[in-house]
């Protein structure tokens, strides 16, 4: 298959599962349950792993400052369990879709069940803890978010597998967010603003970068380091 179509479908898969990041159905449900600000994307997202320590948090979440996570992590399992932050976040798909018109016809969930169901059942989850635990999820009754469920195992797995080649390639958490950066495909103050590394820490991994020849002095990536970030993304 060509990479241009991999790359396509990811793209779609994205699209599909990242929504439940940004709606404000999400920021409602968590703290409903008593989970604010932060907290409800970092535990919401890590709820299917189990209450894991926030270490198994940040290790998943490769990209994220250390301080990011334990600024607001800590005690959250203590206020709502994995299983009611699972269950909040279908709360917020079927909410979200219901507010959208989003449902599918049952002949479109079947046949994309029919699709997907062989992919994931089919899955190798070593070295994969994201997706591996959200296909341990039990898919719930109603129909969309349980394929939207299927379509997120997908998502994790992706994921997962792309800090693995991110990780053999040496590329380090901060360094692999200020080159994408420098792609020009996540804009700094968004990547600033949500990844929470501090000056120091995004100033070294800069350096480290142009060591390499892979972006100049504005941070802009060069022609070598493009050749480098997509020898990752083949890989991946």
């Amino acid at each position: 298959m060509e990479l241009s179509v991999v790359h396509d479908v990811h793209m779609v898969i994205n699209l599909v599962h990242r929504f439940v990041y940004f709606v404000p159905e999400a920021a409602e449900e968590y703290a409903a349950i008593g989970v604010a600000g932060r907290a409800g994307y970092f535990g919401s997202r890590a709820a299917a792993m189990g209450a894991v320590t926030d270490d198994v948090v940040v290790a998943t979440f490769y990209n994220f400052s250390p301080s990011a996570i334990t600024a607001c992590m800590p005690g959250v399992w203590d206020v709502a369990s994995p299983e009611s932050l699972q269950s909040a976040r279908f709360r917020v798909i079927r909410r979200a879709l219901t507010r959208v018109g989003g449902d599918l016809t049952s002949e479109q969930i079947a046949e994309a069940r029919a699709l997907i169901d062989p992919v994931v059942a089919g899955l190798d989850f070593g070295g994969k803890p994201l997706a591996a635990g959200n296909a341990g999820v039990a898919l719930p009754d109603d129909p969309m978010v349980a394929l939207w469920q299927q379509v997120t195992v997908l998502r994790e797995w992706r994921g997962d597998a792309h800090i693995a080649v991110l990780v053999t390639s040496g590329l380090a958490p901060c360094e692999c967010l200020v080159l994408q950066v420098g792609t020009g495909r996540f804009p700094m103050k968004l990547a600033r603003a949500t990844r929470r590394w501090d000056d120091a820490e995004w100033d070294s991994a800069l350096a480290k970068l142009r060591s390499h020849g892979w972006v100049d002095d504005d941070g802009s990536v060069t022609s070598s380091g493009a050749e480098y970030r997509d020898r990752i993304e083949a890989e991946t």
